[in-house]
């Protein structure tokens, strides 16, 4: 009896990061992202209309300490790999345990949650870093009555223009409460979006010359890693529009009517992101059509070189056959001039051959 042969799996085996929350009841603090082993680092900007102070806390308990009113504190926490330290701060303020997950899951996809003490948020902030590169990098925010806490991987973001903010006496966002704090780090995060429509549409544009210039190998290959990128990008940004409106029309106490009207703007900012990665995501498809369609005209050309020449040199072959023969009586060949009586004739099909093709627009 024939024997069948065993079939190997051809699924990969789940890595490590996944692994390590498998079987782990809900709620438990497990760091999902590459940057392990980094110590976390907490940076306090505290504000009012009137005052600006800058802290970096020793210990939690002067972390807590900042929490509360009279100022406004926007509190930093940069590393998400020490699982104990974030899990020590989000018991001191209150955090849901589920939102602790959520905080260190750098797989989580973008999302909003409403508790009665504090609302979070979680996205991937991305941006182009020195080396042209697009870093997406997993950023989380939890809004508390007098505070906000940022949780990110890297020192690296896109904050920098809400910190200049900040600084000014006279700025916005010194006079209002920490919902509008909130709203202004969400804001740089959407606003950040636009420079990455911009690298991808400059990778678009350079692609497209690509495939008119020299449609290669390596170019089919960078178009299926932008068609990768595009869409990871779409996956990480979609579901900002909705998250947005969902603030806009909550009636959680923590967010005030006045910064509902400054959400709104960045509703407009998400739609118009969403648009602009939809037809992105359209062109990276058509890009390897084009692809194909150029090769296929760039084959076209060949053959119909080849297949020119070989209709050229047909009635050639032909004619150089009939007088290759060795039959006795071809009367021709006892021409004294025979020989170049049929190369004229060959000449003369050749240039009427040419003139054929040239007026048909052939060559």
């Amino acid at each position: 009896m024939r024997k069948r042969k065993k079939i190997t799996s051809i699924i990969p085996k789940m890595p490590s990061r996944f692994a390590k929350k498998k079987g782990k009841a809900p709620g438990t603090i497990t760091y999902m992202g590459r940057r392990e082993n980094l110590e976390s680092v907490v940076n306090i900007l505290e504000y009012n209309e009137n005052e600006l102070n800058v802290h970096a806390p020793a210990n939690i308990e002067e972390i807590v300490a900042h929490k509360g009113p009279p100022m406004i504190s926007w509190i930093d926490i940069v590393g998400l790999s020490d699982e104990a330290f974030i899990e020590k701060v989000g018991k001191r303020f209150g955090l849901n345990s589920l939102v602790m997950e959520d905080i260190v899951n750098t797989h989580q996809r973008p999302k909003i949650d409403e508790y009665e003490p504090h609302i979070f948020a979680v996205f991937k902030m991305l941006y182009i870093n020195e080396n042209g590169e697009l870093i997406g990098e997993h950023v989380a925010l939890v809004l508390l009555e007098n505070c906000v806490l940022v949780f990110q991987e890297l020192e690296d973001d896109v904050f920098t223009g809400v910190r200049d903010r900040v600084s000014k006496m006279d700025g916005r966002i010194r006079s209002r409460g920490a919902d509008y704090l909130f709203f202004a780090l969400l804001d740089a995060v959407v606003d950040n979006y636009f420079a990455v429509l911009e690298y991808l549409n400059d990778k678009i544009e350079v692609l497209e010359e690509a495939i008119y210039a020299d449609p290669s190998p390596e170019v089919a290959q960078k178009i299926q890693e932008l068609k990768k990128e595009v869409l990871r990008v779409r996956r990480w940004i979609y579901p900002v529009k909705e998250l947005v409106s969902r603030l806009i029309d909550t009636d959680h106490p923590l967010i005030a009517k006045e910064t509902k009207v400054f959400l709104r703007d960045v509703l407009d900012h998400a739609i118009e992101v969403n648009e602009s990665i939809q037809i992105y995501r359209e062109m990276s498809m058509s890009l390897m059509e084009m692809y194909m369609s150029n090769m296929s005209n760039k084959m076209n050309e060949v053959m119909k070189v080849l297949t020119i020449m070989a209709s050229i040199f047909i009635p050639l072959t032909f004619i150089a056959g009939i007088y290759g023969m060795n039959f006795d009586h071809m009367p021709e060949l006892h021409y004294e001039n025979g020989y170049y009586v049929v190369w004229g004739v060959m000449i003369a099909l050749i240039i009427g051959m040419m003139i054929y093709f040239r007026r048909k627009h052939w060559i």
